[in-house]
């Protein structure tokens, strides 16, 4: 049977199913990462879960595949790999519903403010402080999208459902996209109400939101990240949704999560979300198989289902 590394711990179901195809070595798990390694490490040809350094790689000397779960693959350095001719794949289009389908329920949730009016029903306020006050909403409103990959195009997708005006902006211009292109990410955030972050993490867009980016969307726009925490500047966003430089922020994501800054916890115009985009049963079951898919795949026949490297 092949040999297979686990760097950190994966869903049950996918170790289960990775169990019934290929030998498991369970890194994690290691009282002694070093030491298991240096027993084990020769045998390993393909590699799941966790963080992949170049050290971890430099450690597998016949390694040939990393097996991905996630669409994104900031946790592998990916020119280690490509310098050693490992191959990556990761695990796309599963997820795209699910993250396009709770960001847009962020979304809907600060328009209308619907934790805050729930707590509002539950605690009786209703009865005895009157009517909730009048909200925002998403119909007529225009949502810059940063990274219109295919999560972004499916969340563009259902903002058009709701009567939003959709804009992108990226590397590069998709002719065959039907939305407005903005070539520079200040000048889309000045010109929306919403700005959705969904582009790919790693050093590229790390800080990508910066200040600048958050105050030409000024006080009346509302920041929604549903990619990774360290592509904006929290203090700023933090700073202006203190001040009312912003209407409010929607965050499933955060820099140095699962730590959240007590301010963003206690401010009323930010609705929270741990980290849930692809977290449902049924995406989740989906990703578990694709990774044994494309391990299946790749060592019967040579194959890469879903190429990274």
């Amino acid at each position: 049977m092949r040999k297979i590394l686990l760097a950190g711990p994966l869903p049950a179901d996918c170790i289960q199913m990775l169990d019934a195809q290929f030998e498991l070595f369970k890194l994690y798990e290691a009282d002694n990462r070093s030491a298991y390694l240096l027993e084990h490490g020769y045998k390993i040809e393909g590699l799941s879960g966790g963080k992949v350094s170049a050290e971890l790689i430099a450690q597998l000397p016949n390694l040939e595949i990393i097996a991905n779960y996630g669409v994104g693959y900031d946790n592998i350095d990916i020119d280690a790999a490509r310098a050693r001719g490992v191959r990556v794949t990761n695990t796309p289009n599963r997820l795209n519903a699910a993250v396009a389908e709770l960001t847009v329920g962020l979304m809907v949730s600060l328009a209308r403010q619907i934790p805050q009016s729930h707590d509002y029903v539950r605690t009786g306020r209703w009865s005895t402080d009157g009517q909730w006050p009048l909200t925002g909403q998403l119909a007529g409103a225009k949502a810059g999208i940063l990274g219109l990959g295919r999560i972004g195009k499916a969340i563009a997708t259902r903002l058009t459902a709701f009567d939003m005006e959709v804009a992108y902006h990226g590397r590069t211009h998709q002719e065959d996209q039907p939305y407005h292109y903005f070539d520079s990410l200040l000048d889309m955030a000045s010109n929306v109400d919403w700005l959705v972050v969904i582009a790919p993490g790693g050093e590229g867009t790390n800080r990508i939101i910066s200040r600048k980016v958050l105050e030409a969307l000024g006080s009346n726009g509302s920041f929604v990240n549903i990619a990774r925490g360290n592509m904006v500047d929290q203090d700023a966003l933090i700073d202006l949704l203190t001040n009312g430089g912003l209407r409010g922020a929607a965050l499933d994501v955060f820099d140095g999560e699962p730590e959240v800054p007590q301010a963003l916890r206690e401010l009323n115009n930010v609705i929270l979300s741990p980290h849930n985009g692809s977290a449902t049963r049924q995406t989740r079951a989906q990703m578990s198989s694709q990774v044994v898919e494309n391990l299946i795949a790749y060592f019967e026949n040579g194959e890469l289902l879903d190429k990274v490297v």
